[in-house]
């Protein structure tokens, strides 16, 4: 009840006014039964206007993170996943993987419409990353088709690390939706998962116009975060040598003022 309060009589309208959200391809989406939403991530903000311009509830696998912050924000974060229904989940790999692969499931099976970032976190440069291989197996796990959707320009009204989003409009663009029945009972196959996954995301490419970066993106962030580390480590050495000098030279220049006897031992000495 919440999620449709907050969609149609207070968030909703107020988004609607102030972004003037566009929608491409909304007739892709089924009126009835389950479906995957696999769409790029540019922005916190993709959560909140994929399910703003489609009228079939959205359900989001969210990451833990949102629901456990702390402070003010931390706090409303968590209260508004909670409140529209979303899903907590842990995105670690390993048994948490198979933990979040069943709450999909189990939503997908009720006939709802699960929403994926196949690339598992928000572009750090706005390319599009390698997809992970789970919504392949949601899909076929399901038997339900997936419909790629492109968020543009949601990077650009609230990039990483702003709180408040940029008043502009912002646009969802909705692919035909993707049917992998042909693939039916191979869903423990990695090739065939991997063949899904690259499917699902060449039409994301199509879709978005963004440039495609065949890497995860997980793994594009930590190199960026291993640069920056040695960027610091750098310009640290660099300006170590220049301190250690003038604190030599300062020591040496005291030195020489509080001991008058230097000279005359030097001379004695010599």
């Amino acid at each position: 009840m919440f999620y449709w309060v907050l969609k149609t009589l207070v968030l909703g309208p107020l988004l609607k006014l102030l972004f003037r959200p566009w929608v491409e391809g909304e007739e892709h989406v089924p009126d009835t039964g389950g479906a995957i939403f696999a769409s790029n991530h540019l922005s916190f903000s993709d959560s909140i206007f994929l399910p703003l311009v489609v009228h079939r509830r959205v359900t989001f696998l969210a990451k833990s993170d949102y629901f456990t912050g702390v402070g003010i924000k931390g706090r409303l974060t968590a209260a508004f996943f909670r409140g529209v229904g979303q899903v907590p989940v842990d995105r670690s790999g390993g048994k948490a993987s198979e933990a979040a692969l069943s709450s999909g499931l189990k939503i997908l099976r009720r006939g709802e419409v699960l929403a994926l970032y196949p690339e598992g976190t928000r572009s750090p440069d706005g390319r599009l990353y390698k997809g992970k291989t789970g919504v392949a197996r949601m899909a076929l796990e399901a038997r339900v088709p997936v419909i790629p959707v492109a968020m543009i320009d949601t990077d650009k009204a609230q990039p990483t690390g702003q709180v408040i989003p940029k008043v502009m409009q912002v646009g969802v663009r909705i692919g035909t939706p993707l049917d992998f029945s042909r693939y039916q009972g191979m869903e423990d196959d990695r090739f065939v998962l991997r063949s899904i996954t690259d499917e699902v995301m060449y039409a994301l490419m199509e879709l978005s116009g963004q440039e495609y970066v065949d890497m995860y993106a997980g793994s594009m962030k930590d190199r960026i975060s291993r640069a920056k580390r040695l960027r610091q480590q750098e310009q640290a050495e660099a300006a170590r040598p220049g301190r250690a000098v003038d604190e030599l030279e300062r020591e040496l220049d005291g030195v020489e003022a509080s001991d008058g006897t230097r000279g005359a031992d030097e001379q004695r000495a010599g």
